[in-house]
């Protein structure tokens, strides 16, 4: 873990001084929340000479005033790694390096004034900066996501019960009602949601270099109906295969076909289960062989936002506080919320209202004791549109860059929230 200390100097004429933060020193330390201590700088810390006024902030993260003297401040992301750079007042994402060079930190603080490294560390800091350039140019490097051949879907024993879409290859129409389940209702989603989480932990162990996205389909199909389960996806609105395997670029929907994967991709695997006349939907992220630090990070930061919206889900509360709270933590660490996909809710039917959308907005509509939905935000690492192929599934970003998602479907209690898919 490195730590930063920034010594800060009251600002030039450019703000009041009753708008400048008190000259002090600030500590920033990777991977941790936010937060002000009482700390002497520590010998190994790098100190900066840097301005900031309160209307500032730490990835999004409101400077508090303080009073002048020693504070210790903890951010959770990077700085930038170059020798010197000055961060743009107007774009607080824009800094230009000593060798003039225009780099997009993904975490970085908006400061007005100069930052420069000193104490002796500059090397280990370059040699960090090169390493994150090097990292960036393989994921740069990697060729697009290509349509492979998608094979015709797997049969299902004709005892198995189908839910009621399966035959009609047309888009469905979104039930206005909500979920909400009795005592059996509530056994009969958890038995589904505990079966889509098993499938899901299998299906990551298929996750190998050289294995085919159809291959693992084609083994959780099978484990799905050895289990006397309907792949919820198979037939829902035409879809021709039984879950969907999302890789790098993609950000949802993918037709598992013959794409093999590679060593350094990134997989999203979404299950969605029909048992006993309930579904269960979940979903997961994974790596396949090994990742670059930047990747690993990028996905522990979904999973997080994930985390963080189910967090404020009990009884009463308004749906958009999910978004709120997803999108706040995804900006704090530099990513992008992809507005375009929305949870929903599940039970027997597998989609209705309401939809839990994952950014900020204002929509109206407060949970209920006894309602089961999905959250499942998708994170991008760069802002882009979204482009869907010509199979009407498969969405991909327009300019190649990566998507990550996870999904838990939730039962809403009295005093908080049941993860249902939680394994």
């Amino acid at each position: 873990r490195r730590r930063l200390i920034l010594n800060a100097h009251p600002l030039s004429p450019l703000h009041s001084s009753s708008s400048v933060v008190p000259a002090g020193l600030l500590f920033l330390e990777h991977g941790r929340r936010p937060r002000f201590l009482d700390h002497d700088a520590s010998t190994d810390a790098v100190r900066i000479p840097i301005a900031m006024s309160p209307g500032a902030s730490c990835s999004g993260v409101p400077v508090p005033l303080r009073p002048a003297g020693t504070h210790t401040f903890l951010l959770p992301a990077a700085p930038p790694f170059v020798s010197k750079c000055t961060i743009n007042r107007r774009d607080p994402r824009t800094a230009s390096s000593c060798f003039g060079k225009a780099m997009t930190p993904k975490r970085c603080f908006v400061v007005a004034g100069g930052l420069t490294w000193v104490d002796g560390v500059e090397e280990e800091l370059m040699e960090l900066q090169k390493t994150q350039e090097q990292s960036s140019g393989k994921l740069k490097k990697r060729p697009p996501l290509r349509r492979g051949k998608v094979y015709p879907k797997l049969p299902v024993p004709e005892h198995i019960p189908r839910p009621s879409y399966v035959g009609a290859n047309i888009p469905q129409e979104l039930p206005a009602v909500r979920q909400i389940h009795n005592a059996d209702g509530i056994a009969g989603m958890r038995a589904a949601c505990k079966l889509a989480a098993r499938l899901l932990d299998f299906a990551g162990t298929l996750v190998k270099p050289s294995v085919t996205t159809n291959e693992i389909d084609r083994a959780v199909h099978h484990m799905i109906v050895e289990a006397g389960a309907y792949p919820s996806p198979l037939g829902y609105g035409g879809f021709p295969k039984s879950i969907c395997t999302s890789v790098n670029e993609c950000v949802c929907h993918g037709l598992p076909d013959s794409t093999q994967l590679q060593n350094g991709d990134i997989i999203n695997i979404d299950v969605n289960v029909f048992l006993n006349g309930y579904h269960g939907g979940t979903s997961r992220t994974f790596v396949c062989g090994e990742a670059d630090e930047s990747i690993k990070h990028f996905l522990k930061a979904a999973e997080e936002c994930l985390e963080k919206g189910i967090s404020v889900c009990r009884d009463g509360v308004n749906y958009r506080k999910i978004g709120k709270k997803i999108s706040k933590l995804a900006y704090f660490y530099g990513y992008h919320v992809v507005e375009r996909f929305v949870g929903h809710g599940i039970g027997t039917m597998l989609h209705s209202e309401p939809l839990i959308l994952h950014h900020a907005n204002e929509n109206s509509g407060r949970m209920v004791e006894g309602q089961t939905f999905t959250i499942e935000p998708i994170l991008i690492m760069d802002k882009a549109e979204c482009v869907t192929w010509e199979n009407g599934w498969t969405t991909v970003t327009d300019d190649g860059s990566w998507a990550a998602q996870f999904e838990h479907t939730v039962l809403v209690t009295r005093t908080g929230v049941e993860i249902l898919t939680k394994h």
